[in-house]
């Protein structure tokens, strides 16, 4: 049985990893295959709000379920949204200083964090 859910894991979290790629390859038909309309700026900031909300409840639950290390090692992992909104932001017209401000300064601070407990 704990294989079974080892393996449902796993493929869940592949089909969350294709389904994050197909929103960064083909905007319009993951919108369409989430089931919103492809400009609906509502939908697009309620899928962000909740995932932002999801990612930091996941860091408690790594903290108190595993400790510090692996609170470390989720730290460093998710430190691929700041850097991503980063470029996301410099890549839509937006201004260097938000994303340097704002996306590079929380993936210096998650950087750091990360490698202090990961490591430490």
């Amino acid at each position: 049985m704990d294989l079974a859910a080892l393996l449902l894991a796993l493929l869940a979290s592949v089909a969350i990893i294709a389904i994050g790629a197909r929103f960064l390859l083909a905007p319009r038909q993951a919108m369409l295959g989430y089931g919103v309309a492809p400009d609906s700026l509502g939908a697009l900031t309620e899928i962000k709000g909740v995932r932002d909300i999801t990612s930091g409840v996941i860091m408690f639950v790594v903290w108190a379920a595993a400790g510090r290390t692996a609170l470390g090692w989720a730290l460093l992992a998710v430190t691929i949204t700041p850097v991503a909104d980063a470029l996301i932001v410099l890549t839509n017209g937006g201004k260097l200083s938000t994303a340097l401000g704002i996306h590079g300064i929380t993936a210096a601070l998650l950087l750091a964090a990360g490698l202090i407990l990961a490591l430490g």
